[in-house]
């Protein structure tokens, strides 16, 4: 919405092709009340959650009519590490194309379709199909769902009561044991990396 408002990019279709992230912005738009003054005020101003040419795909129906419409247009489509979802669909059908962008907003953990992407491969399977990559895939991570270090260890100090045992098991397993040095450094207390199909108490 602000790219069209200020001119940044053309008056062109915008796809929210994703039911979990329309549902959510449904969420978000029938509780006002809980949006900071600073939100409410610029909502009022203008509803950043429609503007001219956005439509919301949320059946499969809707979605295959994405293809009928000619470039440019812009797709917003989860999931986020390219593990399933519509983004599969789209990405067989526009990877091979030079003339498109994939632009991945959010952290892609190894062994994912977009880490490999990212890697730079120049073909991938999808579905069983083997796609070569010609478009451009670019990378901003300010959209990231994920906290970083600063941001757990700060949410942790935070607490009133300290947790007494602490278990990592989302993420990288050397960005872990960094995270999990600092907590047991800041926080003083024990933290456990459970390996897959390993079970830990929690009291």
């Amino acid at each position: 919405n602000s790219l069209r408002e200020t001119g940044a990019i053309p008056e062109v279709p915008v796809f929210l092709d994703s039911p979990m992230a329309i549902h959510a912005t449904e969420i978000f738009e029938n509780h006002t009340d809980l949006w900071s003054k600073q939100a409410r005020t610029e909502f009022t101003a203008d509803d950043f959650f429609a503007f001219p040419g956005l439509r919301m795909t949320a059946t499969r129906e809707e979605s295959r009519t994405i293809n009928g419409v000619p470039p440019p247009k812009v797709i917003i489509a989860g999931s986020g590490m390219m593990h399933g979802g519509r983004i599969l669909h789209h990405a067989k059908r526009y990877l091979s194309d030079p003339n498109s962008t994939l632009l991945i907003i959010g952290y892609q953990a190894g062994g994912t379709l977009g880490r490999t992407l990212l890697s730079g491969a120049k073909h991938v399977r999808i579905h069983g199909e083997q796609i070569f990559v010609r478009a451009q895939i670019k990378a901003i991570g300010a959209f990231s769902a994920h906290a970083d270090q600063p941001r757990l260890l700060a949410w942790l100090k935070a607490i009133d009561h300290a947790p007494k045992q602490i278990a990592l098991v989302h993420g990288e397993l050397d960005q872990m044991r960094a995270l999990s040095h600092l907590i047991s450094q800041d926080l003083h207390a024990p933290v456990a990396l459970p390996k897959i199909g390993e079970s830990v108490e929690v009291r």
